[in-house]
């Protein structure tokens, strides 16, 4: 066995189909499109959407709803989360900052607190936004409720 001996196996390798060499080829004349139609000029290419002459799916769904683009997403953060971190890390002060820092919010994200579960420990909270239930909670106890921006 050498090098000069290696063949591919037997059927797996074919003769490239050449399509347009005249009628010798086999495949001259209409070169395999058959007669007239699109298909068989030239330039021709579906849209990426054909369904070959089916409703086409984007058609075929009904438009739903729409995206408001003013609105303002926040992320929450409720009074029991709250008194949570506060017992665990003895904290007292809670700004953007410090939310970065534990991982409860990202740099960009607008933070807004509310009134779900019981608040025990006076805090300073400075958020974009707060539920009314939330405001009343933290002022109850002496803390303060800052909106930033």
């Amino acid at each position: 066995m050498d090098l000069s001996n290696l063949k591919p196996a037997k059927g797996s390798v074919r003769k490239n189909k050449r399509i347009g060499r005249g009628q010798g080829s086999g495949h001259g004349g209409t070169s395999t499109r058959g007669h007239k139609g699109a298909n068989s000029r030239s330039g021709n290419k579906k849209k990426h959407h054909f369904e070959g002459g089916q409703m086409p799916l984007q058609r075929r769904v009904p438009k739903r709803g729409f995206k408001n683009p003013n609105t303002v997403e926040y992320t929450t953060l409720n009074l029991d989360q709250i008194q949570e971190m506060a017992d665990k890390y003895g904290m007292t002060g809670f700004d953007q900052e410090i939310l970065m820092a534990n991982g409860v919010i990202g740099r960009n994200d607008k933070l807004k607190v509310l009134g779900r579960g019981e608040l025990k420990a006076k805090v300073d909270i400075h958020a974009h936004a707060f539920s009314k239930t939330a405001k009343a909670a933290i002022e109850a106890l002496g803390g303060t409720a800052n909106v930033i921006g």
